[in-house]
């Protein structure tokens, strides 16, 4: 990212916004739109935001199975097949045979 290149007023952006738009789909690169001279949106195309949307589910995926993966190592969290069916009978009164 260009930061003097890619930051745009919203009045420029109002202005210039399909010539813009077209740099963008072009350039693959997010412009920075300001709102009285500070940040206050970012525009970017919609494939890119597609892949960084999937990149982050990814990532997210990721964490949760890690996080799995150490609970499994971590035998202080897992119940014998029978305490459990015993914890369930007697919460939900139901019989196990």
């Amino acid at each position: 990212m260009n930061i003097l290149r890619d930051i745009q007023s919203l009045s420029d952006f109002k202005q210039n916004a399909s010539k813009i738009v077209k740099e963008i789909q072009a350039t693959k690169s997010p412009v920075v739109v300001t709102v009285n001279g500070k940040a206050a949106v970012v525009v970017q195309d919609a494939e890119s935001y597609q892949r960084m949307v999937d990149v982050r589910e990814y990532n997210e995926t990721v964490k949760v199975l890690r996080d799995r993966l150490k609970d499994i190592d971590d035998e202080s969290k897992w119940v014998s097949a029978e305490d459990g069916f015993a914890r369930l009978s007697t919460r939900f009164g139901m019989k196990f045979e």
